[in-house]
């Protein structure tokens, strides 16, 4: 019997509630101005997007916000908008003008008073400017779906949440102040799977032609539920498939042998609109389109979010289309053929690999995994797209979900290891990790293991923490989320050049041999000050764990 995981209240998060009175995530409050569901995305480094929905329009937006938690006298407007099916607007307020790696204070409209004695509910801190090689952290969470009541319970046939354990979300919760921000491409809330979970018997039955408002019930809540973690982190997000349509990609009941395709769906519960509208990613600031695809900075790494749904190649076409066994029926979101292509060759050529050593690249669908069940799964069509441009300017690690367990792959080109590991690959280090939890629970590996598959969890809820060490040395470890433990961990040295206000910092082994292990001596055997940063560093990450 797992653990019941609603534990989240948005009455409690937000300060403007009405006293003493007890809001339902996913349903109306009864003050309809009443902010829930924020959200923050990084605007370049000296912006950050504010979001949050309220169930009725909201005249002129406003977050209040200053570095002075008793002074919230600066203002930034937005806009307040809504789409058909959907039943809260979404308050979209960009606030620029910031300084870098800074904390600000903030509320927004309907929420506190500004300039007065009430301490905000929230901050955000600003990203760090390419060249401070501080080191940092982030999390990385992909496949994450609702959890408890209507979501991931007790009630759902996987077993991999035992009683007295934590979900993810309480994981990333829990563990907030050890990451900068989190990272999600793909596959956010499994609202879609509405139908699926009525089938299977889950949740009371409601007609198909009123489904667009269970859709939206099982939206509202995993908002509120990741609120209390998404009101202080940037979200950084990208599309997956379980953002395109309502149907979940296609239910069929077994009992009447019925099939419902996403002709079911309300026009607003089509084509990504529901993803469209409640995110603001940086693409006006990295040129990108819109939340499917662009880029930001953030200190010593370019991180660059791809769409693998739509928009792949030279046919405006995804996996899924036109003779995938799924059906999307989306996009195409650019204006012409192989327009995400030609972005990123321009995005990764204007990266000052001397500021920003690291690039990181995410999509939701894996090149790499050693899973043969779905033969859509592993997206050999991105791969041939996207790899050459990685190999060309040498990205040092890409994240992928899509298969809901866990692999440490091998650093690969055009599926071939790369015969240096994890010790100055010429080629991206490849992870998989689509485990951090949804109604459906994980899928299982496929045995024998891929050649280039180093490292396989198929039976844990788990996120990524990544340690950006210094300019040669990054850290990927695998959290279990529910004790916080560490499963797997592996370091990864590149032969980066390393800034002028680094090079105390970064002189590197150039021995080290990409294991498990962190580097202890250089090549004439004293200990390394690269390897230092990284020891240090390492153990005062881990101790967030303790």
């Amino acid at each position: 019997m797992k653990l019941l995981t609603l534990l989240f209240s948005a009455g409690a998060l937000v300060a403007g509630a009405a006293a003493g009175a007890v809001h339902v995530p996913g349903t109306k409050p009864d003050n309809v101005n009443e902010p829930l569901q924020f959200r923050l995305a990084y605007a370049g480094t000296t912006g950050m997007s504010v979001t949050w929905n309220t169930w009725s329009k909201v005249d002129r937006p406003t977050v209040y916000y200053g570095e002075n938690v008793w002074d919230l006298s600066s203002t930034a407007e937005g806009s307040s908008t809504t789409f058909n099916a959907s039943t809260t607007y979404n308050n979209h307020v960009k606030v620029t003008g910031l300084k870098p790696n800074t904390k600000y204070y903030y509320t927004v409209t309907n929420q506190n008073c500004y300039n007065c004695s009430e301490t905000p509910a929230y901050s955000f801190t600003t990203a760090r400017e390419p060249g401070d090689y501080t080191p940092y952290t982030i999390a990385v969470a992909i496949d994450l779906g609702l959890m408890g009541r209507d979501g991931l319970s007790a009630y759902t046939p996987d077993d991999a949440l035992m009683p007295n354990e934590t979900n993810t979300i309480q994981s990333l919760d829990r563990y907030i102040d050890g990451y900068d921000f989190i990272w999600q491409p793909g596959d956010i809330a499994y609202a879609d799977y509405w139908l699926k979970e009525q089938v299977q018997k889950y949740r009371r039955w409601v007609p198909i032609e009123e489904g667009w408002t269970a859709y939206e019930l099982l939206t509202n809540e995993f908002f509120e539920e990741m609120s209390p973690i998404t009101a202080r982190k940037p979200w950084m997000v990208g599309p997956g498939n379980h953002e395109a349509n309502c149907d979940g990609s296609g239910v069929t009941d077994a009992d009447t042998n019925q099939t419902w395709t996403y002709d079911i769906c309300a026009p607003g519960q089509r084509n990504f609109t529901n993803y469209r509208h409640r995110f603001n990613m940086p693409a006006e600031e990295s040129g990108g389109v819109e939340n499917f695809w662009y880029s930001w900075d953030h200190g010593m790494v370019h991180y660059i979010e791809l769409n693998t749904e739509t928009d792949i190649g030279d046919g405006f076409i995804g996996p899924d289309e036109p003779n995938g066994t799924y059906k999307l029926d989306s996009g195409p979101f650019g204006s012409y053929a192989n327009q995400q292509v030609d972005w990123l060759r321009d995005d990764l050529a204007k990266v000052n690999r001397t500021k920003t050593p690291w690039i990181i690249v995410s999509g939701h669908r894996p090149f790499y995994a050693s899973f043969d069940n779905n033969p859509n799964s592993i997206c050999d069509e991105c791969r041939e797209v996207f790899e050459p441009l990685f190999i060309e300017y040498n990205v040092d690690l890409v994240f992928a979900g899509h298969i809901h367990m866990y692999n440490r792959n091998d650093p690969m080109n055009n599926n071939v290891s790369d015969p240096n590991g994890l010790n100055n690959p010429s080629s991206p280090w490849y992870i998989l990790n689509g485990a951090a939890g949804h109604y459906d629970g994980l899928d299982v590996a496929q045995y024998p293991l891929r050649p280039y598959t180093r490292k396989n969890i198929d039976g844990v809820y788990g996120w990524s923490r990544v340690t950006i060490h210094n300019c040669t040395h990054m850290t990927h470890d695998f959290i279990a989320s529910g004790n916080g433990s560490v499963l797997d961990t592996a370091t990864l040295y590149k032969n980066h050049t390393c800034g002028i206000a680094a090079t105390a910092t970064s002189n590197s082994s150039s021995n080290y041999t990409g294991s498990t292990a962190l580097p202890t001596t250089n090549a004439g055997g004293r200990l390394g000050q690269g390897a230092v940063v990284v020891a240090v560093v390492a153990a005062a990450v881990g101790s967030l764990m303790m």
